[in-house]
């Protein structure tokens, strides 16, 4: 009997790592893709781990990724490595991307990585997800993309490049629908990571539970939509 298979970006720290950690749990294959690798990630190596790395933001090497993976089914994509957009030692993303502080190329080295990445992998890899059953493109968002819920204004680059990621998963559900590929963006929560910081409302364990969990129950009628970790629906 052969076991389900992911793919997750930026498994070697955080909510990546935990991801991976949780999957292969469950008897999963894993499939880490970073830009490198850490002692925490190779902790978990064993016959279902498989460990690959290359820039992420570099479509040649992501096209040879493809290629190595060429005749396998993948069930799950799980779109999750990304840039907060700290400068430097700046702990403060605020004052980073506040209004008044704008820098062209830090704005372009986060759409790289947190918009043009999860494109590129997504048309890379739908081969591979058609050959699934249940393929599934999983793309991690945040509540500072939502219109809706933005009160306090600030850090647009972030924000930004995560309501793009929402707006690249709708269409994303709509172009693949007639493939069988169900394409969602989810919320992890505010989580204690290196990103979210030791403030944060909760941590990794509790997050990728509960992500594991809303991507498991996924049906067509979830295709398009932005949950929360926690299976609620988030607002755009």
């Amino acid at each position: 009997m052969s076991h389900s298979t992911v793919l997750i970006t930026g498994a070697n720290r955080g909510l990546g790592l935990g991801l991976a950690r949780i999957y292969l749990e469950d008897g999963w294959n894993v499939i880490a893709v970073n830009r490198s690798s850490s002692p925490e990630l190779e902790a978990l190596r064993n016959g279902s781990l498989e460990i690959h790395c290359c820039d992420l933001t570099d479509d040649t090497q992501l096209t040879l990724l493809a290629d190595t993976l060429d005749s396998r089914a993948i069930d799950v994509l799980i779109n999750n490595a990304g840039r907060m957009a700290k400068s430097g030692a700046d702990e403060s993303a605020h004052s980073v991307q506040g209004f008044g502080h704008f820098d062209r190329a830090l704005w372009h080295d986060i759409f790289d990585i947190n918009l043009f990445t999860p494109m590129s992998l997504s048309e890379l890899l739908v081969e591979n997800l058609a050959r699934s059953e249940r393929g599934r493109i999983v793309t991690i968002s945040s509540m500072l993309g939502s219109m809706a819920l933005n009160t306090h204004g600030g850090i647009y680059a972030y924000r930004a490049s995560k309501a793009a990621v929402n707006a690249i998963v709708k269409s994303m559900a709509i172009d693949l629908a007639g493939r069988g590929i169900i394409a969602i963006a989810q919320h992890p929560g505010w989580v204690q990571t290196d990103m979210g910081g030791k403030g944060a409302d909760i941590d990794v364990e509790t997050s990728v539970a509960g992500m594991k969990s809303v991507i498991d129950g996924l049906g067509p009628g979830d295709s398009g939509k932005f949950f929360s970790y926690d299976g609620s629906e988030m607002a755009w």
